[in-house]
């Protein structure tokens, strides 16, 4: 019985201490990539771009949730159906306040769903379905019901966005896929009703196309391009984008991904990486809408790296294809930084007059053009590369697969794993065995010695 006692102080000391000091330290990391807190005062904004609405194109609508929606599974589909030039684009949301993409990236809508509902007359022709939190219902409703209204259109999601088509009840019966992690966390258990598939990039079931973890994404809304304005159209986004894998556009079957050991990189960076490297991204009207997507969904996705949006305008920043961009500091009152990224191919160019203004305010953090030398190449690919070298190889190639990027050409260079992410535990196992020890000796033993002592004297 003694001995089963101090069994369990020192399990429970190992559990409390480096259990409680992890999951904390995950919580907080996940919380502030999922619903990252705005830190400063929201600028009084008067204007927003929105696109010329020409009544001879198709209309794309792509979402925003309240209060978060996925960076890249906004994003990138927004970009690529833009740079057809064949489609109205509009990123739109329960009301028009500004919302917020996970890592911390803010934006204004250009219709909220009444607004388009009114401009349009009818359905949007395509409904884009980002992963959107669905945490707080009284906000996430309306979205919901927005789906639904419009459930004859064609609807496209993106990776976990799956599971926000299969909630509107549009999924039953279809054939339909999702993230990876979705299927292993039991996620895609909640809606029975849908025949889930593992190992393809994306299902096409009637009017619906559903993608897997969010490079499949490009994959399914090149399909959608192929189907409705024809393949070379397909297949000239893809070479614009530099994107290495058209392939899985004509044969979505492929290799599954599982949770597997690989997960400790993610899960330690989120739990253990306590002195995260701080980043700001400088936001500069014309930039690359994807590119600046690769610095939230590499970086800030990763665990190790918190990023702040920076620019000295008041006003919207917008980007290339008529985002609204809404940076969280100015130049005058930036964080302390470790690093400033200026993303884009072309950055070094369009972004010298903002460049220029960072370094007149006194800023000593040299911005780097993270894209530069880059230009024939896909947009994760110097973001994952330099994460390799920032952090890890590890960490890097989880990233990799995070994004289910089926790249074998990158280069990744750097440690072999995070020194802090795995050393910070052992220490916490080490502490907590000397606590149980000091505990078992304070009181245990203490009472044993007592006990003994007792019997000795009489």
């Amino acid at each position: 019985m003694k001995v089963l006692v101090r069994v369990v102080v020192y399990v429970m000391t190992f559990v409390l201490l480096f259990g409680g000091v992890g999951a904390l330290g995950y919580i907080r990391s996940n919380q502030g990539y999922w619903m990252p807190t705005r830190q400063t005062p929201m600028p009084a904004l008067q204007s927003v771009s929105v696109p010329e609405h020409d009544p001879k194109k198709p209309t794309v609508a792509v979402l925003l949730a309240n209060p978060t929606t996925e960076v890249f599974d906004f994003m990138v589909p927004y970009e690529m159906f833009a740079m057809t030039e064949a489609y109205n684009v509009y990123a739109v949301a329960p009301d028009k306040n500004v919302k917020t993409l996970s890592g911390g990236l803010d934006l204004m809508p250009h219709y909220s769903f009444d607004e388009l509902d009114r401009l349009l007359g009818k359905s949007p022709d395509l409904i884009v379905i980002p992963a959107m939190p669905m945490v707080d219902e009284a906000k996430y409703k309306p979205v919901r019901e927005w789906i639904q209204k419009h459930a004859d259109t064609k609807l496209v999601s993106i990776c976990a966005g799956g599971l926000n088509l299969a909630d509107t009840g549009l999924l039953k019966g279809k054939e339909a896929t999702t993230d990876w992690k979705s299927f292993d966390y039991q996620e895609i258990n909640k809606y029975p009703e849908t025949k889930w598939r593992r190992g393809v990039r994306y299902v096409a079931d009637g009017n619906i196309v559903s993608s897997a973890a969010l490079t499949s994404g490009i994959d399914a809304v090149l399909y959608v391009i192929s189907q409705q304005l024809g393949e070379p159209m397909a297949e000239k986004i893809a070479k614009e984008m530099n994107y290495p894998s058209y392939a899985f556009v004509k044969n979505p079957q492929v290799a599954p991904y599982y949770v597997d050991r690989t997960e400790m990189i993610f899960t330690f960076n989120q739990a253990f990486q306590w002195n995260k490297k701080s980043a700001g991204v400088l936001l500069y009207n014309g930039m690359d809408d994807g590119a600046l997507s690769t610095i939230f969904d590499t970086y800030a996705a990763s665990g190790t790296t918190k990023v702040y949006t920076i620019s000295d305008a008041k006003q919207p920043i917008v980007t290339k294809y008529h985002l609204n961009l809404v940076s969280r500091y100015q130049m005058a009152n930036a964080l302390k930084l470790d690093r400033m990224f200026v993303p884009g191919v072309e950055a070094e160019t369009i972004a010298a007059a903002d460049v220029k203004q960072w370094s007149e305010k006194g800023n000593n953090v040299v911005p780097e053009f993270i894209h530069s030398g880059y230009g024939d190449r896909f947009m994760f690919d110097a973001p994952l590369e330099d994460l390799a070298k920032q952090e890890d190889v590890l960490t890097a190639r989880y990233g990799l697969k995070r994004l289910e990027y089926r790249a074998t050409h990158l280069a990744f260079e750097g440690n072999p794993f995070s020194y802090e992410a795995f050393g910070i535990p052992v220490l916490l196992g080490f502490a907590a065995l000397l606590l149980a020890f000091s505990i078992d000796r304070r009181f245990m033993q203490k009472g044993k010695r007592g006990r003994h002592q007792l019997v000795t004297r009489s």
